[in-house]
Formats: structure tokens, sequence, C-alpha cells
């Protein structure tokens, strides 16, 4: 009964929303609603007016026109500062600026002055293009998202979250590092708030063909944002509501690696109710960054419905509602490694065919309720839900590669179920919102999971150490003049595949119960900005916790040189990673879990605490004339309590990992162009350190370096420098004509299990050494020498290896040792001899700049409502050579994409 109770909750909801889909609008938690009406000099109304709504930073622009009444409405405009213009004939041009910055509906009424006479118009200038906000965050609008080259079509929100926002790196398969964290972001669509992990291997994303506009909080969260907080992504999603002529689109791609994808979306409606529906099919040879930058074994699909309603009641109640199903199928890339198998006896088992299959449901209604002009109410109610099934190679024993020594099945579903409230009211200086939120999330894991190396748990081995094959009991070590292994452990010999065991099956489950209360007041007193905010967190999970967290910002904005001075703080809450959590914590607690995983490096039993942030930004926002503005910030964070992820293996499959601190410290800059004669551009740009301290206090996965050390170290998600810019132009004589272009330069990652000379502990994790087992240093004719015989020939050949000139390839591994002096690198930056340092000199990834253009044609045949379009997009169009990571303890080694050409052809009216 306990196990049927989410999925009754569910049903139930999915019935009693499904029930109101026919009266579900407009009002949600982060966007508004401007209406106004337009009259003359005398006060008469005026029909067919030219209302423009444009904010030049994001490039958001709607236009509409004045009804027989005078009225104007635009709906769903995501919070930001806009300028309001509006031209008719026989009068001058009027404008206003607004600022958007609350649910409350907006009034703005316009007079116009008779043509020839005094004009109300005003000069747009720099200080449209600054915001004064004590919160750094970038704004981004479908007018880039559509013209933007992106990488990943299976997430592409997070390609563009990647591409546009500073301080943010970009990881494989869809994962990003936001200013330093890994996996420490939240999304919040239409004021749903989603928290777990959204790459390709943890769940199915939003389609970005469903986003109106994006806000990405990296500065300090304001009080409203909680669980993981280094990167709020706030989404607002397109509406059919006041769409009185139907509207949409359908395309269909075909490119490289046999990817082909088709794309349609409706969007519909009235004035008092609208639709829009999105719906996508992805097939693609390449789904993945695998480990080899040739794709092997990588195919995968995804099939994507969204669905949003809306529904005006009256003028004061309203209904909105989200509505999203997903799957999508995978293959794990296999490196040349597992291509073809031995077992332990030499015989071919075939290639690792490992797969994954995941299937997201989303419901979120949400109602509206305008108290008075001044106070508007929002209650909604969630429900999400990801199912996670990974499936073994057939034979398991294909499963053996160098660096999976296990076989694993894993079917894990993880289901949030929520409800949020919230109040807002604007008057005079005050802008004041408080809410409350509610939500639990189930957890249910399942794995199945075997030895399948025999030589991991040999009870036997000979006089130099080499495990034995054929034995299956330690007694019978002596009678074959072998000894007995000394790290043989007998519990897992019922579980060893290769020794005639079987699977071992695991299962856990726990509800994680989160309360959050919040209250904020965005005051504004002449040129002056404060932010006060407090909220209230109550984690009850496989740990406890409550924590009252200050948010706290100030901005000062210098009208006379468009200069805003901003500073803020913020105490957070940072909750564990869901995904394998209870695994991750409880498993350890079980012999045979805690014996298998152990061979990943550690298996820490012990709860995961919630972690404590505290954090400092200081940063300025600078315009200068109308055609550049310059948004940068300072941060600072120290974390108690600080988390990240380890791999099984070579699979997707990843576990929460608790470290006791960390200290992130960096910049973050982004510079606007906006669009002038066709030509818009922005450049995006960071430094960002992970410091990160040792012991590791909890979860599946392993320690760098010596464990209860407390050494920092520089983690995998720390980079020194990266950069993107982006250039759009829009032919001036063909307005449907554009061109889009990316240069996205990365300084590289730290790395993994790289060569390293001067470690002299050989379980440090280094790939090579320069010690032997008794300390004693390697030498060549008296030369330091490296010991790389841990590495197999082809994880030389991923790391761009070569001895004195003579490169690795899959097959042919270098010398076992080589001249310090001599070892090099194409795609790792190793440190020199005695240089090496894991806090002030890590190895990292060798920097790399890759390149992407996009050519497009909206109305191929001068079409009026009905258009044809073309589109050729380029990603990675010098077809470089380089890693995203190698051997990473957190994400194992992963190319970047190759060069990848798609064709579209489309249809929208």
């Amino acid at each position: 009964m306990r196990r049927s109770l989410p999925w009754i909750f569910s049903i139930s909801l999915f019935v009693f929303f499904a029930a109101l889909l026919p009266y579900a609008h407009a009002y949600q938690s982060n966007s508004g609603t401007v209406s106004g009406a337009v009259t003359d000099p005398t006060g008469a109304v005026v029909p067919g007016a030219k209302v423009e709504i444009t904010n030049h930073v994001s490039g958001y622009t709607r236009t509409a026109t004045s009804d027989a009444s005078g009225q104007f409405r635009f709906y769903n405009v995501p919070f930001n500062p806009y300028r309001i213009n509006v031209t008719a004939e026989g009068f001058g041009p009027a404008s206003k600026s607004i600022d958007i910055s609350a649910i409350v509906p907006i009034v703005v009424p316009v007079k116009l002055a008779v043509a020839g006479s005094s004009s109300t118009m005003t000069v747009e200038s720099g200080s449209d293009l600054i915001e004064n906000d004590s919160t750094f965050h970038t704004d981004v609008d479908r007018s880039t998202i559509d013209h933007m080259p992106v990488e990943s079509q299976s997430s592409s929100l997070s390609s563009i979250v990647t591409l546009s926002s500073p301080g943010v790196a970009a990881d494989s398969n869809g994962l990003f590092h936001g200013l330093g964290d890994h996996a420490e972001n939240s999304f919040s669509i239409d004021g749903q708030p989603i928290t777990d992990q959204q790459s390709k291997v943890f769940s199915n994303q939003v389609p970005s063909d469903a986003i109106q506009s994006l806000e990405v909080i990296g500065g300090a969260p304001p009080a409203e944002y909680g669980d993981k907080t280094s990167l709020v992504i706030v989404a607002t999603t397109r509406s059919g509501q006041g769409v009185t002529t139907p509207h949409g689109s359908i395309a269909f791609d075909y490119g490289t690696f046999g990817t082909t994808s088709l794309d349609a979306n409706l969007a519909y409606g009235g004035q008092r109710w609208g639709n829009f529906v999105a719906v996508s099919g992805l097939n693609t040879g390449r789904f993945l960054d695998g480990p080899e930058f040739q794709t092997l074994h990588d195919k995968g699909n995804q099939q994507n419905v969204f669905d949003r309603v809306d529904y005006q009641f009256n003028d004061t109640d309203s209904l909105h509602t989200n509505l999203q199903y997903t799957r999508s199928w995978f293959q794990t890339p296999n490196a040349f490694d597992t291509m073809n198998v031995l077992d332990q006896f030499g015989n071919s088992v075939g290639p690792t065919d490992q797969r994954s299959k995941i299937e997201t449901y989303n419901i979120a209604p949400t109602w509206t309720h305008i108290i008075n002009p001044n106070t508007v109410a929002n209650l909604g109610v969630y429900i999400r839900r990801d199912g996670y099934n990974y499936i073994p190679s057939n034979n398991p024993l294909a499963d053996l590669g160098p660096i999976q020594q296990e076989t694993v099945q894993q079917y894990r579903t993880l289901t949030n179920t929520g409800a949020h409230a919230d109040l807002t009211w604007t008057k005079g200086m005050h802008n004041v919102k408080a809410g409350i939120l509610y939500q639990q999330t189930f957890l249910r894991e399942n794995l199945h999971t075997g030895l399948v190396d025999p030589a991991l748990n040999a009870p036997c081995v000979d006089a130099d150490g080499t495990p034995a094959n054929g034995f299956n009991d330690p007694a019978q070590c002596a009678g074959a003049g072998l000894a007995a292994n000394g790290a043989f452990n007998p519990v897992l010999l019922p579980y060893d595949l290769t020794r005639g065991g079987t699977n071992y099956f695991w299962h856990g489950q726990t509800d994680v119960k989160q309360l959050a209360l919040y209250a904020q007041d965005q005051i504004t007193k002449g040129n002056w900005l404060l932010n006060l905010g407090i909220r209230g967190d109550l984690y009850n999970g496989l740990a406890i916790q409550r924590m009252i967290e200050p948010r706290v910002g100030i901005s000062y904005n210098i009208k006379k040189t468009n200069t805003v001075l901003r500073v803020s703080y913020a105490r957070v809450q940072e909750t564990p990673f869901n995904e394998n959590l209870v695994l991750s914590t409880n498993g350890c607690y079980d012999p045979v879990i805690q014996g298998i995983f152990e061979t990943l490096g550690a298996c820490t039993p012990a709860p995961f605490n919630p972690g404590m942030r505290n954090e400092f930004h200081a940063g300025f926002q600078q315009a200068f004339s109308k055609h550049l503005v310059v948004s940068a910030e300072y941060i600072w964070k120290y974390t108690h309590n600080a988390y990240d992820f380890s791999v099984f293996g070579a699979t997707p499959i990843t576990f929460p990992i608790e470290w006791k601190n960390s200290k992130i410290p960096g910049f973050a800059l982004r510079a606007n162009v906006p669009e002038t004669h066709g030509i818009s551009a922005f450049v995006v740009m960071s430094s960002v350190a992970a410091r990160f301290f040792n012991p590791q206090v909890g979860g599946v996965g392993a320690t760098p370096g010596t464990p209860g050390s407390n050494y920092p170290f520089r983690i995998d998600h720390d980079e020194r420098f990266n950069e993107t810019a982006h250039l759009q132009y829009t032919l001036p004589f063909r307005k449907s004509t554009w061109f889009g272009f990316n240069w996205r330069y990365d300084s590289g990652l730290v790395a993994g299990a790289t060569p390293c000379y001067n470690v002299t502990d050989p379980n440090s994790g280094c790939a090579g050494f320069s010690f032997d087992n008794n300390g004693t240093p390697l030498t060549i004719n008296g030369q330091p020498a490296i010991n790389l015989s841990s590495l197999t020939a082809d994880q030389q050949f991923q790391a761009g290896l070569a001895c004195g000139g003579v490169k690795a390839t899959p097959t042919t591994a270098l010398p076992g040792l080589c001249l310090a002096s001599q070892l090099t690198s194409s795609l790792l930056s190793i440190p020199a001899p005695g240089t090496e340092n894991d806090d002030h000199n890590p190895p990292r990834v060798q920097p790399r700049s890759l390149f992407d253009i996009a050519l497009g044609e909206d109305n191929l045949f001068h079409g009026d409502k009905r258009k044809v379009g073309l589109r050729v997009t380029a990603v990675n169009v010098t077809n470089k050579y380089a890693l995203y990571n190698f051997l990473s303890t957190f994400s194992g080694t992963h190319y970047v994409t190759p060069r990848a050409i798609t064709g579209e052809i489309s249809y929208s009216f």
C-alpha cells in the first residue's frame, strides 16, 4: 500500500487537472501582464494604434494594435524593464518606460499628441540598457534562441544556458558547471521549481521550442529560490493567449551521424484563453558524448510533447497548466577497449552493449487570483516523475572494461510532488512577495550487480601477486602452489559471475520531505534599490536539517553615467542530489554492496547532511550610449558539506558524494551589443576556482589522495577562463535572411587520472607513477621516468600521449617506462616534473576554441502569412579534436562533439 500511494496521488492529480483543462491563463510566478488605453489630447480613444514593447538587452519585442475602445494588452511578459512605443496615423509618437518585477498587472495609459505638436517621445539612450537590480543575471529571449547554433539537440535548454550565461563551464552530455559547482543548478519553469538533475543522462528537459525567455541568475539568489542555487534558470514558456489567429511551424532536420528530427508547434487562443503545444522527435547516431572522438555504439532517440493551457475565468481568476511527457532511449558509448571483450579464458564475449531509457512526465497547474490592483495570489501544485532504466549487455561478462569491473542493471524512479503558494503586493516603493512551498520526493531504487572481472576478487595469487583464475576457495591455493589473496572477500564470492555466481539484488527507498517559507521586499527609493529577504528551509530526508537563510542586496543607479553598482549576500541550504541518494547513503551498510562499491574507491556509511553556504557578490552594470552594456560580478562562496558525483565505471550511473568544505571565488562578465543595423552580439566570460577540501564525508566514490587528509584540491569543475562570443546579423535589404556565429573558448577543466611526476603514493589516482611501491624514484639512465603501464593502449591514445614523439594508438601502447622529459600530450596539460600540485597546479584538459555557424532564410518565397524557411547549422566547424575530461573520478572520459552539420526545412504560418 505504501508503494501505491505515490501512484494513487499522481493519478488523482492527473484526473483532477485534466478535467480542468477546458477551463485552463497568463498570470504566473515569473511573468506579468501589461495593458492600457491609447487616447488623444481630448481623452478620446485612439483605435488602430501600433503599440510595441521592447527590451533591447534580451531582444524581447512584441507588437499589438489598440482595439475599438483604444485598449491594448500584452500577455506573458517576462520580468524585466521595458520601453513601450506607440504610433498612430495623425499623431506624434509616444514612449514610456516600465519595469515588470511582479505578477501584479501593470496598466499603462498612453496619451498621444497631435502630429506636429510637442511630442512625448523619449529618445532611447543608455538608460534603456541598464537595470537597477542587486542580483546579477542574464536575460535571453526567443529572438536569440532561434538564431543560436546549439550543440545538443536532446538537451538544448542546457546548451543555451551554457552559451549565453557567464560563469558556466561546458561539460559532457548536456551537463554544465554553474559558477564552480557541478549540478548545483535549479530550474523554475513558470514558477514550478525543478531542482533535480536535467542533463540527458538523468532526466528529460523541457524542449527549448517551448521556451519564450530565460533569466539565468548567477548572483545571490532571492529568498524565493532554494535547494540548489549556484545557478537559477527562470524559464517562461510560450503561450497561446491573445493569439487569435493560429500560428505555428513544422521543421524537418537531417544531419551528420544520421541525425533526423521533426519538430512542430502551434499557438492559438483568444483574449481569455490560449493553448501552446510543442511536439518533437529525434533520432541520432551520436546521442551522448563518448570516450572516443570516433562514434562507437552511440545511437539514441527522444520523443517530447509539451502543452501549455491558459484560461481566464474572469477579471480576477485564471488557471495556467503545463503538461509534458518525454521518452528517451540511448546506448552507452563504447571505447575501443570494449568493442571486443574477452572473458577469463580468452574467449570473445562480444562488444559491450549497455543502454538506458528515461521516461518523464510533468503536470503543473497554477491558479491566480487578483485580490486588488496591488495584490495577487498564486496557488500551484505539481507532480513530476522520472523513471530511469539502465540495461546491461545481454551477456553480462561483456560489461567488463578497463574502468568497469562489475555488471549493473538499475531501475529507479524519482517522483516529485509539491504545492506552492505566494502573495505579491506592490505599492509605492515596496514590491513584497511572501510564499510557502511543500515538496515530497519519493525515491525508489533497484540495483542488480555482480563481478565480471576474474582478478577483482580472486582467492589465489601467484608469487608476484598476479590473480590466478580457476579457483573459488582460498583453501585450494596451497595445493596449487599459490598463495592466498589477502584482499579476497568471501562475501562477494556468490556474486562473482566469473566463478559461477549470480547478480546481487538491492532495493532502497525513502521519502524526502521539504518545507520552505520565505518573504522578500524590493524597496526602491530614488536611485537606491534594497532587496531584503529571509527564507526558512526544513529538510527531512535521510538526514534532517533546519536553516534560516537571510538574503540581502543593495544597488545604486548613477543615472548621469548610466552606471549601476551592487553588492549582495546570501546564506543558502544546499540539499543532496536525489539521484541514487538511498544507495549512496545506505548501501554502504550492506556488506555485499560495501564490498562491491569499495572497488570504486570508497564506500562511506554516513548520512548526507545538507550543506550550508555563505556567498558574497559585488558587481556593476555600465551602459555606453545605446550601443553597449557591460555587467560584471565578483563571486566568493564558502560551503560546508559540498557535493559532487562519482560515476559507476563507464556507465552514466552516478552517485552523490559529499566533501567537508569548498571555496569558490571568481568573476563573471557579460557584454551586450543591442541590435543596430541588423547586427547584435554578446560575449560572456568568467574565471571560477573550485577548491574542495578533504575528507570525503559521505557517498560511494573515490577520494582523491589519502583518506582523512585535509588538503585542498581543484575538482574537475575548476576552470581558469572560458568565454563565448555570439554574433547575429540580419541582411538590411532582406530581413528574413540571417547569420549566427559562436566562438567558444575553454582554458580546460581539471583532468582526472593523468600521469603524475612527483606523487609517491601509487594509490593516489595518478595514471602513471614516478616512484615504485617502495618509494624509489623510477629512472632511465639516471633520468626521471614515469611508468604508464596502468593505462591501456586506448587510454593512452585517448589522452593524446606520446613518448619521444611516438604516439600511442588504440592498439599499441607506449613503452612501460618513458622519460619524464619526453612525455607529451596533445589533449592534456601535464605539469612539468616537480611542479604538479592538486591545488595550485593540477593537470588539465588542453585549451580549445570551438566555432559554430548557422545560416538561415525564414521566408524563401516572400510569403505573407505562410513562409518556407531553410537553415544550415554547423557545430565545431573546424572539427577540433579535444576532450571535455579524461578518466575523471566524477564523470569519466568524453570528447567534444566532432564536426556536425545539420540542414533544416521549415514551414510556418
